[in-house]
């Protein structure tokens, strides 16, 4: 849905249309401003708006302005019409009018209504959206025309598509520099995560509409991971502030994992879970189980090294139950202002998934598992090293390879999220 307004007046209304902007310019300043020559430079130099200038009326400016109506980029026309002087391109302002009402534009001619646009203008929410088209097995078209359908016209939708060469933190950077009032992100863990960390501490509110393999974020925070089911907990604009963390300077809002979960992540490529979903990781997470070694770790604490010999650990900000490496206490908890380290320890491939299915039964009670080859630490920091140096995944997304500092940012992150979150935590 467009987010552009249009801004028109003829001589003896400039002064209106200037003092009119000026009243409600917290308002008008949420969406993109559009005029006529004079009366643009007329309502920037008197309220300090951006405004995007058009040519003047007579010269074909109010032909621009009915050109852009009419191909679906005006969300409303304001034009302050002097009644009582006929005016030169007056074919142009009948154009103009008659083109709003072809598309079904709302439009007003005089301050009392334009009074009650801004009126209804005022109860819509501006949301910057920011969609991974390759992300999930659907139909990325489909997936974006059905989250217009469900979020109008409650939230008028800014929507901004990552590409290869234009990154979702991008995006998201952009949108703050426009002073978004509410970001949403649709794709996998790796796009969530990577909006979520260029708004860390903004208070801004994140919408999360999931459509990746895994969905883990989401199932963490018990947000639906349908695309109705999530555009329903955006309008319904409930929100708790969860906490974050940063990992080698990349944000992680899910967990950080060296070893075998990075291993595994790797061998499920874009291929890989476009083809089989969430199956391919249980599929990579087999023949890694196969080829893995242990490795010496050592895990610094506030000055304090701590040494073993691990297959696996995992540093979680917030975690599903079927993060199974991240349960070495049976929940990870995503408002507590700590990470939960999990390292896995068994030396042979039949401890190892005795001791994966352990983390999976624990987190189902959500009880610490039992067993000498799990350990669990909790901590606001940590660094780890390993000999030799591990891959990385964070988020789903392989980062590097070890050491690794990571940090907790409590609070860090406002989300839009069901209140079963707190009574979970």
């Amino acid at each position: 849905m467009p987010t552009t307004i249009a801004l028109i007046a003829h001589d003896r209304k400039k002064d209106d249309i200037v003092a009119f902007v000026r009243a409600h310019a917290p308002i008008l300043s949420r969406y993109n401003l559009l005029a006529t020559g004079t009366t643009g430079q007329r309502i920037q130099e008197g309220t300090g708006l951006s405004v995007e200038r058009m040519l003047s009326g007579p010269m074909g400016g109010d032909a621009q302005i009915a050109a852009q109506v009419a191909t679906g980029q005006v969300i409303a026309v304001i034009f302050l019409i002097d009644p009582l002087y006929a005016q030169p391109h007056e074919p142009d302002i009948q154009s103009l009018l008659r083109i709003c009402e072809v598309h079904n534009i709302p439009l007003a001619t005089n301050l009392a209504t334009a009074e009650a646009i801004v009126a209804i203008l005022g109860h819509t929410r501006i949301g910057y959206l920011i969609f991974n088209p390759v992300s999930g097995q659907g139909n990325a078209q489909q997936d974006l025309a059905l989250i217009h359908q469900l979020l109008e016209p409650q939230v008028r939708l800014n929507v901004h598509l990552t590409t290869p060469d234009v990154s979702a933190e991008q995006l998201a950077q952009d949108a703050i520099a426009k002073g978004a009032e509410l970001i949403l992100a649709s794709g996998g863990d790796g796009t969530i995560s990577a909006v979520a960390g260029a708004i860390f501490g903004t208070g801004i509110p994140l919408g999360i509409i999931p459509r990746g393999t895994a969905n883990a974020f989401a199932v963490a925070l018990g947000i639906p991971t349908n695309i109705r089911g999530a555009c329903e907990t955006v309008l319904a604009g409930t929100t708790r502030i969860v906490d974050a963390a940063r990992c080698n300077g990349f944000p992680m809002i899910l967990l950080a994992g060296i070893g075998f979960e990075a291993e595994m992540v790797e061998r499920a490529n874009r291929e890989a879970k476009s083809r089989f979903g969430a199956l391919a990781y249980i599929v990579a997470g087999i023949q890694q189980l196969n080829e893995h070694e242990l490795f010496a770790t050592q895990i610094e604490i506030e000055g304090v090294v701590n040494e073993f010999q691990a297959g696996a650990v995992t540093i979680a900000n917030a975690a599903p139950p079927t993060s199974v490496l991240a349960q070495g206490l049976g929940q990870v908890i995503a408002t507590d202002g700590l990470l939960d380290v999990t390292i896995a320890t068994p030396s042979t491939k039949l401890q190892a998934v005795n001791a994966m299915l352990s983390l999976f039964g624990s987190a189902l009670v959500k009880t610490a598992p039992n067993r000498p080859d799990i350990v669990h630490l909790r901590t606001k920091r940590l660094k780890v090293t390993t000999d030799p140096a591990q891959k990385i995944v964070v988020d789903g997304e392989i980062i590097g390879t070890t050491p690794v500092e990571i940090e907790c940012i409590p609070s860090g992150l406002t989300v839009f999220a069901s209140p079963v979150l707190e009574e979970m935590a």
